[in-house]
């Protein structure tokens, strides 16, 4: 199934799609790192926005 994205907050707001161009730009700005930086972090430590950045605080 599709992402709508017209139905954005609440979960979306907690985890990370790195399939999804946008997500990853604005996820990558926020957490100030790379794009591949980013989808590393995800595939180690998994999707949710709080474990990736406690992922990257250690880095």
């Amino acid at each position: 199934m599709a992402d709508d994205k017209s139905q954005s907050g609440g979960q979306d707001r907690t985890r990370i799609n790195i399939h999804e161009d946008y997500e990853l730009r604005d996820w990558s700005k926020k957490l100030g790192v790379t794009a591949e930086q980013l989808k590393a972090a995800v595939q180690a430590v998994g999707p949710t926005v709080a474990a990736v950045q406690k992922h990257l605080e250690t880095k």
